[in-house]
């Protein structure tokens, strides 16, 4: 697995950053009480979600339970909004976050990313009697995202994704209003009821729509997919020890095949070997 060096380079020569914690800080206090708190998302499966029973599954939760057993210490979860993971002021309320985030350089400013464990392809998808064909066709229509997403970005024609990592892609969704909402499943909840009636389409991961067609909704994918997202493991700046930590256990991960694993059992697919060419 390759980690984000380079994304980072430049980035905190030019920016003034609060450290949020002195050196080693995060990592002697994970050590020391033998437990860790992860960040991740309750509603986007199969990366991150809640069972009947009220736990944590999905593939980000395999992989934050993999990490803390190879540091030895006990793990639980936490929900924030995603807006809060985003900006970098954790205030030590969790000390690293899975949830399938895309490093970008904006989020760069105030977050570390320590390594890439999988990569993702984001679509475009609408009802399933809607008429639309291809991008171009859902011009000046009413398109869902999740706030403060790499999907929002998308649509607001303002996403910038490493190029080390992402191939290249285009704009090609011209909105005519983009509506926002705290997860993907509440976007996929307003256009199941129906074509137009509150959404005419909507933008996510290919994992998370196939998903929400395994379990009835009405939806389905429109043309090829828009651009690759690199998820990475995140952590907040001002501790490079426990970035490092984190990173070096993920990069064994993803060498000796545990992630590979993983991704097989909750997309059905290697999402961590391959990336789009």
């Amino acid at each position: 697995m390759k980690n984000l060096t380079k994304l980072m380079t430049g980035i905190v020569a030019a920016v003034a950053l609060t450290s949020f914690a002195q050196a080693g800080e995060v990592l002697d206090k994970v050590m020391a009480e033998s437990k860790m708190i992860v960040a991740t998302n309750s509603e986007y499966p199969p990366a991150s979600y809640l069972n009947a029973q009220g736990e944590f599954e999905g593939f980000d939760v395999d992989v934050a339970k993999e990490l803390a057993k190879r540091m030895g210490v006990e793990v639980s979860f936490i929900n924030p909004a995603w807006e809060a993971i985003t900006s970098g002021k954790w205030g030590g309320r969790w000390q690293v976050a899975i949830g399938s985030m895309t490093p970008t350089p904006a989020r760069a400013e105030v977050l570390d990313f320590p390594a890439v464990y999988y990569y993702t392809p984001a679509a475009l998808y609408v009802h399933k009697d809607a008429s639309y064909m291809s991008a171009e066709d859902v011009k000046g229509k009413k398109i869902g995202a999740s706030a403060g997403s790499t999907y929002e970005s998308y649509l607001n024609k303002t996403l910038k994704l490493d190029e080390e990592y992402s191939p290249a892609f285009d704009f090609l969704i011209e909105p005519g209003e983009i509506r926002t909402y705290e997860t993907d499943t509440n976007v996929m909840d307003d256009l199941r009821l129906g074509d137009g009636v509150r959404l005419d389409a909507g933008v996510s991961s290919v994992p998370n729509i196939m998903e929400a067609v395994k379990n009835n909704y009405p939806l389905r994918i429109v043309g090829e997919p828009l651009f690759f997202e690199p998820l990475a493991v995140v952590v907040a700046k001002g501790d490079d020890e426990f970035s490092q930590k984190v990173g070096a256990i993920i990069d064994e991960m993803g060498a000796d095949g545990t992630l590979k694993e993983l991704s097989l059992k909750w997309f059905g697919a290697d999402l961590v070997s391959t990336q789009a060419e």
